[in-house]
């Protein structure tokens, strides 16, 4: 096999690839083998009938086209491999030559145009310091806690005043374009304060009684005409305030299972400091990919960006009536996905991380069980739809960014070392060891599961 490769921008290559007889040959006998089993020619017994006589009855053309469907993608993979080519998208094929008979020296030759992750450069990870905020759970924030908590079990009870900030009010409204009535609201139950529905409602709302009506412009937020302005009549069918409360042992026997206001402080407090760390992680895993992209420029290819926008998008009701600023966030959101997917893909290799398949199957198994779903199905399912190898790559890019992340060093805003270890790991010794001898186990169940979508 014979590869050549040209680059047509930074994120696009056309590969061409030249094979002999002897490379082809296996194929175009396969599919000759398929056909002689499907036949009953005179003089011959089935499945047994020469290559010559399936070339002059087919034509030997004919064989050769058949056997591209094997010949092509077996072979454009095994070039990307040897070009060390990592594909961002489907390859744009076009058969250049082919040869005219089985004795012909022509060879067989395509072109493959395609997108490609470009090539980049990572820092070491081992070089690197990063800063992340600081985890500290502070007394406002168990009290922050409680006075949720409160919230849980408070009551509304109805009273006689005007409205105020924090108010629960039952309301009807009715929203106006130019003397035109476009919707109509009754008995809606709403939060003073709470700014969850027409911008200006809670300016219009406070200081009104039960019975009466305040008049208001806001923007419509739904329908055929969102985003115009409309004349806005409300009308309080009735006040009520949130009672709640005392923080109290009593109050921790009804809202927990503890006996005590402390012991439930104690408990907050621990959940508290745990969420506060799986936050703190999360940002140093942001700030991690971000240091690493830090300086480089990585462009994006224009496909992978149009499809990875259009599923963003995707589920939306009317895209149309989506605003300039709405499309250039998908825009931005679905760069950002797929450069930080590739800075991942570089340092896994980069890092020279093994997916084993152990590695696959916790990871769907994981995946079916957030959803409820019986794991066996769901990988069942996975293969089936063709979704194994994106299983195989989201693993490797989840072991690159761990193992990476093992080798940076954390600190917080006061410049102490930051233990990720609850959320890292600890990589054993042997563990490098035992994922390369299951590499092979790997790319097998990749083979298969291949095999089982074609």
């Amino acid at each position: 096999m014979k590869t050549a490769v040209k680059r047509l921008e930074p994120t696009k290559i056309q590969l061409t690839i030249t094979l002999d007889g002897s490379e082809i040959n296996p194929f175009l006998n396969k599919e000759r083998n398929k056909i002689a089993q499907q036949i009953a020619i005179p003089g011959f017994r089935k499945g047994h009938v020469p290559a010559k006589v399936i070339d002059a009855r087919f034509g030997f053309e004919s064989i050769v086209s058949e056997s591209l469907n094997e010949i092509i993608p077996n072979f454009y993979t095994k070039a990307m491999d040897k070009r060390k080519l990592h594909a961002m998208g489907q390859p744009n094929i076009d058969v250049v030559d082919m040869p005219e008979s089985a004795n012909s020296d022509k060879n067989l030759r395509f072109k493959a145009e395609v997108e490609v992750r470009p090539e980049f450069t990572l820092p070491d990870p081992a070089t690197l310091t990063i800063s992340v905020p600081n985890s500290d759970v502070t007394e406002d924030d168990i009290a922050k806690h409680l006075e949720d908590l409160q919230h849980r079990f408070g009551s509304l009870t109805g009273v006689d005043r005007p409205v105020q900030q924090g108010d629960f009010v039952n309301i009807d409204i009715e929203a106006s374009l130019d003397g035109t009535v476009e919707d109509t609201q009754t008995g809606m139950s709403y939060e003073v304060g709470s700014a969850s529905m027409f911008a200006g409602l809670d300016d219009a709302l406070i200081g009104l009684s039960a019975g009466d009506t305040a008049n208001f412009d806001a923007p419509l937020l739904s329908g055929e005409h969102a985003g115009e302005t409309a004349q806005i009549k409300v009308t309080v069918n009735s006040v009520k305030q949130e009672e709640l409360p005392e923080l109290n042992d009593e109050f921790a026997q009804e809202a927990s299972e503890f006996d005590t206001l402390d012991e439930l402080k104690d408990s907050i407090r621990k959940q508290s400091l745990l969420d506060a760390a799986a936050r703190q992680a999360n940002d140093a895993r942001d700030a991690f990919i971000d240091r690493l992209e830090e300086g480089l420029d990585i462009p994006v290819p224009a496909g992978a960006l149009e499809t990875t926008v259009q599923n963003h998008l995707r589920g939306m009701a009317d895209l149309s009536k989506l605003t300039e600023e709405e499309m250039d966030s998908a825009k931005k959101s679905a760069e950002k996905e797929l450069r930080d997917q590739m800075v991942l893909d570089t340092l896994t290799e980069t890092l020279d991380i093994d997916v084993n398949q152990n590695d696959i199957s916790n990871f769907l198994t994981a995946v079916a069980q957030q959803y409820g779903i019986d794991p066996s199905q769901f990988i069942e399912a996975v293969i089936k739809n063709g979704q194994f190898e994106s299983a195989v790559v989201e693993v490797g890019r989840q072991k690159g960014m761990v193992a990476g992340m093992r080798l940076a060093k954390f600190i917080d805003a006061d410049g102490e070392p930051v233990d990720l270890t609850q959320f890292l790991g600890v990589e054993e010794e042997d563990e490098a060891e035992e994922s390369k001898s299951s590499t092979k186990s790997s790319k097998e169940s990749t083979q298969k599961s291949d095999s089982v979508e074609e």
